[in-house]
Formats: structure tokens, C-alpha cells, sequence
């Protein structure tokens, strides 16, 4: 291993630590029993689960597909190199799936890690924008809210929607004015900031308004899934919390991701998880429960279902290097 991969490693440290006091703070209190307690209440959501998990990631690849198919990319390559790169960020550090993503398989998607990495960026800004609109809903039904958070969250949200549109409509003409914007400045965190919106106003003006309104179309359907992946498995256990409490949850834990932390988030989904699900009636020790059961199977279906996809074209590929030899060769971080 080369110094700077340790070096980059060693970066990951505070995010383990950060995932550690998360895990503390969700679960400090509780007792074995109140873990031993748990019961599947209603077995017959476990189809539930099962669907909506595998209706809200094939809705994901096809938005993602959408964003590659002019340049020729294939549907079943990119839901493969979509799922490998989730199971390589659950259980790498660094987001390294993310960047063999954007490197190691621009081949099989045949286009540039640039074009990748533009569609990357624009599929965080939908997913961000619609688990936005999510919380701003499902906040005004909470037990617990002051108004000052209310407030908030409608601003946030007017201005995501107006910057989301900004984006949609005026990717032609603003990529001037985002250069003269970050000209005068020769901070390298913003030139980073400068590149990687050029880099989504570039995708965005390819893919055509049509085609971008379609994109934010097919994100709401994938966590519409995704709320009723949570609302099956509330059921499946037997959470009492109102109907908005699963959908809040899947905002406020997914949103959670933002924190920087271990490999797949663990710690701040769970506290964001019990945050949201006692908003809306449930009780501590159930909330923190269903936080770590939902955030368990989503860990560990994924991962499963990337890892396989990645070992299945691993065996079919004898001109592929060993795992190992790849991820040395990487960029330690995003361009």
C-alpha cells in the first residue's frame, strides 16, 4: 500500500469515531430486553420489503441509465455498476465506490469518467432535492416541531426548488456566469466546487429539459418506493407511529448520509432514524430498534445484491486485474 492510500486512510478515522458517538448517543439507555422484544407482528410485509427494496434501486439504475443511454450504455451495465458501487460504499471508506464508478468502469459504460462523474453529481442534487420536499412534508405533521424549524425547512426548500429549476431551464447560459463567479477566487475547495457544477450543468444541458424534468420524475418514484419500504417494514414489526412517521424517517435518514461517517453511514442513520419516528409518536427504545433493523437490511441486501452482480462479471471477465491491484490504482477522492 502506498504512503498516500495510508495517509487517506488514516483520513477516515474521525468518520469512524463520529459513527461510534452516533451509535452511543442512539443507544445509550437502552436494555437487552428491549431488543429481545422485538417480533415480527405481521409476516406477510416481508413481501413488502422484499418488492419495494427492489422496486425503488431498479427505478435508480433506469434513472441512471437515462443519464448515460446517449452516449450507449447499456441498461444491464449500468444497474451492474450502479449496485456494485452502492455494496463498495457500505463496506469501503473513501466512497470508493463512487470513484470505481466514475473510473474503473467508464469502460463498460462506454464513456469518459468526466461524463460519469457529471451524472454522479446531478443524481446527489436530485436525490437531495427530493428527500428535501419529503421532510418539508412529513415535518408539518410531527408531535414535536418548533416553528423556527418550519420556517426553515419551507425557505430551504423554495430555494432548492428555484435553484433546481434555475438549473433545469438555464443550464445553457449560466456556465459563464458560474465561471466569472468563481474567477477572482484561486481557493482550491471552490475551484472543486466550479468543476463539479460545470460538470452538472453540462450533463443537464445534454440531457434537455424534458429530459431533466423526466430525471426528477423518476427520483420521487424511487423514494416514493422507499417510503413504502419503510411504511411494510413499520408494519412488518409493529411500530406505532402515525402515517407520516416512515416517510419523515426515510427523509431524515437518508439525509443523514450527508454527516460524514464510517462506510454506510452507520451511527447517524440510526440517531436520524429514532429522531424522526419519535416526532411522530413512537417510543424511544422502537424507534432506535426499527432505525437499526431498516439500516441492517438495507446494508446488507445491497450489498449482497452488488457484491453478487460484481463477483457474476468477475467470473464471466478473465481480462479484469485482481480487486486489490484496482482500488491501489484509484484516486484517493473524487476529481
Amino acid at each position: 500500500m502506498t504512503r498516500e492510500r495510508r495517509l487517506s486512510l488514516l483520513k477516515t478515522l474521525p468518520g469512524f469515531l463520529i459513527s461510534a458517538f452516533f451509535l452511543w448517543f442512539t443507544f445509550k439507555g437502552f436494555k437487552l430486553a428491549d431488543f429481545k422484544n422485538v417480533r415480527l407482528e405481521a409476516p406477510i410485509w416481508i413481501a413488502g420489503v422484499v418488492v419495494f427494496s427492489v422496486a425503488g434501486y431498479t427505478v435508480r439504475c433506469y434513472r441512471w441509465w437515462r443519464m448515460l443511454r446517449s452516449v450507449g450504455a447499456r441498461f444491464s451495465a449500468c444497474a451492474r455498476v450502479f449496485m456494485t458501487s452502492l455494496a463498495a460504499n457500505n463496506i469501503l471508506p473513501l466512497r470508493i465506490g463512487d470513484v470505481m464508478r466514475i473510473f474503473t468502469y467508464s469502460g463498460d459504460l462506454n464513456a469518459t469518467p468526466s461524463i460519469i462523474l457529471s451524472t454522479v453529481i446531478l443524481e446527489k442534487l436530485l436525490d437531495i432535492f427530493t428527500l428535501a420536499i419529503l421532510f418539508v412534508v412529513t415535518i408539518h405533521f410531527s408531535k414535536d416541531v418548533s416553528q423556527h424549524l418550519l420556517v426553515g425547512a419551507e425557505v430551504g426548500i423554495a430555494v432548492s426548488t428555484v435553484g433546481l429549476l434555475v438549473l433545469v431551464f438555464g443550464a445553457r447560459v449560466l456556465e459563464q456566469p458560474v465561471k466569472r463567479l468563481f474567477a477572482r477566487t484561486k481557493n482550491e475547495k471552490l475551484a472543486k466546487l466550479e468543476h463539479w457544477l460545470l460538470l452538472a450543468l453540462d450533463c443537464i444541458r445534454q440531457i434537455g429539459v424534458l429530459g431533466t424534468l423526466g430525471l426528477v420524475g423518476y427520483s420521487f418514484v424511487a423514494w416514493f418506493f422507499e417510503g413504502l419500504l419503510y411504511v411494510s417494514a413499520a408494519h412488518l414489526v409493529g411500530l406505532q407511529t402515525d402515517w407520516a412517521g416512515p416517510w419523515q424517517a426515510v427523509a431524515q435518514a437518508n439525509l443523514s448520509f450527508l454527516i460524514p461517517s464510517s462506510p454506510g453511514g452507520i451511527g447517524p442513520f440510526e440517531w436520524a432514524c429514532k429522531d424522526a419516528l419519535i416526532r411522530h409518536g413512537a417510543t424511544v427504545s422502537s424507534g432506535g430498534i426499527f432505525g437499526l433493523l431498516i439500516h441492517a437490511w438495507l446494508l446488507v441486501s445491497i450489498t449482497a445484491v452488488g457484491g453478487g452482480m460484481f463477483l457474476i462479471h468477475r467470473f464471466q471477465s478473465s481480462r479484469r486485474k485482481p480487486l486489490l491491484v484496482e482500488i491501489e490504482t484509484l484516486p484517493t477522492a473524487l476529481p
